[in-house]
């Protein structure tokens, strides 16, 4: 079975094997970055969440806030068992579930 290429029958399926590789690696480095967080960032995200926890406690009733805390602290402990299956160890693995948990202030700080 004969193969069409967009370039035509002339086409080399090394070249576009390459092409296609090269835009596969500059794709993937770009989400890499998009979702890359640092840690003080991280400590933004905890300390908005902790704020948030407090005063919907207040304004609404406690339940609410625990809530809120008990849902950031589910998703760190489900994001620490996925690290640790991924590989990581130790302090490693509790460094990429909090980035992971709190990261997303990386998206509201300027």
């Amino acid at each position: 079975m004969e193969q069409r290429w967009p370039e035509g029958p002339q086409a080399d399926p090394d070249a576009a094997r390459d092409r296609y590789n090269a835009d596969m690696r500059a794709s993937r480095a770009a989400i890499r970055e998009m979702f890359r967080v640092e840690l003080p960032i991280a400590h933004v995200g905890l300390m908005l969440v902790v704020v948030a926890s407090v005063f919907v406690s207040v304004v609404w009733s406690p339940g609410t806030g625990v809530i809120i805390a008990g849902a950031f602290a589910a998703l760190f402990v489900v994001a620490l068992v996925v690290a640790l299956l991924a590989g990581k160890r130790g302090w490693g693995a509790a460094r990429a579930a909090y980035k992971f948990t709190f990261g997303w202030a990386n998206w509201i700080t300027p």
